[in-house]
C-alpha cells in the first residue's frame, strides 16, 4: 500500500521571503568574491596570464562537496531537519573567512582563504536550494527560485556597491594598509561576514523545515549515513539521471564558462578600456575597481528586478525561452563592454548583464526542479552544480594556456570570448527537451 505525501503547507509572500533571506547573506559573500577577488590578488601581486588558477578555489571545492553535502542531506536525520546543520556549519566558516581574508599578508594566504571560504559556500548552497524545494509546493515553486534569483541580485547589488558607499561617506579610497589592500575592501568584508550568519539564522528560525512524516523517517533510520551509502546513492542518482537534467548539461557549460570569463577579467578590461592602465598599483587601477563596483551594483540590481518580473514570463512562456533570450542579452553585453570605453555604454551594457544574471540563478533550477524525484532532491541538486564547476575549471585552464598565445594578454578578448559562450547557451537551451 503506498501512502501519498501530505500536502505542504501554502506559504504567504512574507514568509516565502523570509525562507530566503539566507540567501541574501550568501550571495553577498559571493558578489564580495567575484568583485574583489581579482583586485585583491593583483594586490598581492598576481601574474594576469595566471590569474584563473587563483580562482579554482571554487570550482574544485564545488566538485568535490556539493554532491556529497546533497546527498548527505537527503539521508540526514536532527532535531534541526535535514538541512538546516549544514546551513549553520557553513555560515559559520563563512563569516570567519570573509573576516580574515582582507587581512592576507601574502598571495597565497588569500587563495587559501578562497579555498575555505567557497568550502563553506558549498555546504550551505544546494542543502538551501533543496530546502526550498522541500518547503513548498510545485505551484509555489517558481515564486521560491525567482525569489532566490531576486535576493541575489539584491545582496551583490550592496556587495558590488558597499566600497564606493563607503567613499560616498568619507573614507579614502586610496587609505591602504601594508599589504596594498584598500581599507574600504576590509571593510566591505567584514559586512558580509555580519550578513552571512545573521540572515540565515534568521531564515531557519523563522521558517524551520517541515518535520518528516513517520514514513520518511524510518526510511532514513534504516539507510543511516555512510560513505559508501551515499557515494552509491551519488552513483545511482547519475545513472538514472532525469532526461531534461542531461540536457541542460551543455547550456550549462557554456553559460558558466562566459560567466567566469567575466568575473576574472572584468575589472581588469575596465582599467585597460576606460583608465589607460594595467598597473595593480595605481589610482587608475582602483579606480577601475570602483567603477566595477558600481556597474556590478546596477547589473545585480536589474537582476534582482528582472527576477520577479520573470515569475510571470516563465508561467507564460516557459522557464526555456525566457533563460535563452537572458542568455543573448548577456553575451551582447559582454561583447560591449569589451569594445568601448563609453561610461553611457557600459551602463546600458550591465543591463543585459543583470537580465542574464537573474535568469541563470533561477530559471535552469525551476526547469530542473519539476524533472527530479522529491526524495533525491539534495543529491541531484548537488549534481546540478557539477554542471557549474566543470565548466569554470574548463575555462580556468583555457584561459590560463591561451591567455597570451591565443587571447593576445588582454582582458577585453577574455570578455569577447565570455560573450561568444553566452549566446552559444542560449542555443543550447533551446535545444532541451523535457523528459
Amino acid at each position: 500500500m503506498t501512502h501519498q505525501a501530505p500536502a505542504k503547507p501554502h506559504l504567504t509572500l512574507a514568509r516565502i521571503l523570509q525562507m530566503n533571506l539566507g540567501f541574501l547573506g550568501l550571495q553577498f559573500s559571493f558578489g564580495l568574491q567575484q568583485s574583489n577577488m581579482g583586485p585583491i590578488y593583483s594586490y598581492l601581486g598576481a601574474d594576469e596570464g595566471a590569474m584563473p588558477l587563483l580562482w579554482l578555489a571554487g570550482p574544485m571545492t564545488g566538485l568535490i562537496i556539493q554532491p556529497l553535502i546533497g546527498a548527505m542531506s537527503d539521508r540526514t536525520r536532527s532535531p534541526l531537519g535535514r538541512r538546516t546543520p549544514y546551513f549553520l556549519v557553513g555560515a559559520v566558516l563563512c563569516s570567519l573567512c570573509l573576516f580574515a581574508m582582507p587581512y592576507s599578508r601574502a598571495l597565497w594566504i588569500a587563495a587559501s582563504l578562497l579555498w575555505v571560504l567557497d568550502a563553506a559556500n558549498n555546504v550551505t548552497m544546494e542543502p538551501y536550494r533543496a530546502y526550498v524545494s522541500d518547503r513548498l509546493d510545485e505551484e509555489q515553486r517558481p515564486l521560491g527560485f525567482l525569489t532566490q534569483s531576486a535576493f541575489t541580485g539584491l545582496a551583490q547589488t550592496l556587495s558590488y556597491l558597499s566600497p564606493s558607499i563607503l567613499v560616498w561617506w568619507g573614507v579614502n579610497k586610496d587609505l591602504l594598509d601594508s599589504n596594498g589592500i584598500p581599507e574600504i575592501t576590509r571593510i566591505s568584508f567584514v559586512i558580509g561576514a555580519v550578513l552571512s550568519i545573521s540572515t540565515i539564522l534568521w531564515s531557519v528560525w523563522r521558517v524551520p523545515e517541515l518535520p518528516l512524516t513517520p514514513e520518511e523517517d524510518a526510511a532514513l533510520a534504516a539507510t543511516p549515513i555512510s560513505l559508501g551509502g551515499t557515494l552509491g546513492e551519488l552513483g545511482d542518482a547519475v545513472r538514472e539521471m532525469p532526461t531534461a537534467m542531461r540536457q541542460l548539461a551543455l547550456a550549462m557549460l557554456f553559460q558558466w564558462f562566459g560567466m567566469f570569463c567575466y568575473w576574472q577579467y572584468v575589472v581588469l578590461a575596465l582599467a585597460r578600456s576606460v583608465f589607460g592602465t594595467n598597473d595593480p598599483t595605481s589610482t587608475g587601477f582602483r579606480d577601475a575597481g570602483l567603477l566595477n563596483g558600481q556597474l556590478g551594483a546596477f547589473y545585480n540590481l536589474i537582476a534582482c528586478l528582472s527576477a520577479f518580473a520573470m515569475i510571470p514570463l516563465a508561467r507564460r512562456f516557459g522557464a526555456k525561452r525566457i533563460h535563452a533570450v537572458a542568455m543573448v542579452a548577456s553575451g551582447a553585453a559582454m561583447l560591449t563592454i569589451a569594445s568601448t570605453s563609453a561610461i553611457p555604454l557600459l551602463i546600458v551594457a550591465m543591463i543585459g548583464i543583470g537580465v542574464g544574471w537573474g535568469s541563470l540563478m533561477g530559471n535552469p533550477y525551476l526547469m530542473l526542479a519539476g524533472a527530479i524525484p522529491p526524495q533525491r532532491t539534495g543529491v541531484y541538486m548537488g549534481i546540478f552544480n557539477m554542471f557549474i564547476v566543470i565548466p569554470m575549471m574548463i575555462e580556468i585552464l583555457f584561459v590560463w594556456l591561451a591567455y597570451h598565445p591565443l587571447l593576445g594578454g588582454d582582458p577585453r578578448h577574455v570578455l569577447m570570448l565570455g560573450g561568444a559562450m553566452m549566446v552559444a547557451a542560449a542555443v543550447a537551451t533551446m535545444r532541451v527537451r523535457a523528459a
